[in-house]
């Protein structure tokens, strides 16, 4: 039996102590080991002393807004974030997804659906350690660590890269040079087609776009393929 240290540490950040209550005892019950923090001030001091594997935030604290924090510990901590909110204009949404959440809910939400996202977040985000897995792929002077999920730049240093990116670049990297539709990178990432308004794609792309083109107003390597989808255009070496 796994010991609660030993289990993934999910974070709830929500000032709803029902909703949190429900959620520590669902995600406990299916083998996490669940924490609750309901405001900001919370949020900081945990994230400054343990182990978080995965963060579910809510929006609508107390004294901070979410998308703020959001920007905030995206510079000092990469871990996965699924953004939880009761609000649902689709610009908040789309900013999410640009600050680098990994996944965003609406609430209501139905607890099966909320279990299945977090263990695919927290699949794609665990590193790989298969010995026959190739380790690093290389592309226009970049290099892209499988097993650490690292991106070296051209320069040698790294790219820092949220778990979405990282396995939206991979996905594009291992299908180099092929035309890959919305649908089928949103089936590749999370296991189902994009939606009439999923604009989700559309972000992580231009947002690496930023960090992995020499020029991301004129990209080469992502091209858009109109009517179709996205190619990566690079020669990919594996080592």
């Amino acid at each position: 039996m796994d010991s609660p240290k030993t289990k993934p540490h999910v974070l709830v950040v929500d000032d709803d102590v029902e909703i949190a209550r429900m959620l520590d005892l669902y995600l406990s019950e299916h083998g996490y080991r669940v924490s609750h923090v309901g405001d900001a001030a919370g949020l900081r001091g945990t994230l400054g002393r343990e182990r978080i594997d995965l963060m579910l935030l809510d929006l609508g604290l107390p004294d901070a807004d979410g998308l703020s924090l959001l920007r905030e510990f995206q510079q000092q901590w990469q871990g996965p974030v699924i953004v939880i909110s009761g609000r649902r204009e689709s610009v908040e949404r789309v900013v999410g997804l640009e600050l680098g959440a990994d996944d965003f809910v609406d609430k209501p939400f139905d607890l099966r659906e909320l279990l299945a996202r977090v263990r695919s977040v927290l699949r794609r985000s665990t590193p790989r350690h298969d010995a026959g897995a190739s380790r690093r792929l290389e592309f226009d002077s970049l290099s892209l660590d499988l097993s650490s999920r690292r991106l070296s730049g051209r320069d040698g240093r790294a790219i820092d890269l949220t778990s979405g990116e990282f396995d939206l670049l991979r996905v594009l990297l291992e299908h180099a040079n092929q035309v890959l539709s919305r649908d089928q990178l949103m089936n590749h990432l999370h296991g189902h087609e994009a939606g009439p308004f999923d604009r989700s794609i559309d972000v992580q792309i231009s947002r690496l776009r930023r960090k992995i083109e020499r020029d991301a107003a004129r990209p080469q390597l992502i091209q858009s393929i109109r009517g179709a989808g996205y190619l990566m255009a690079a020669r990919v070496r594996v080592h």
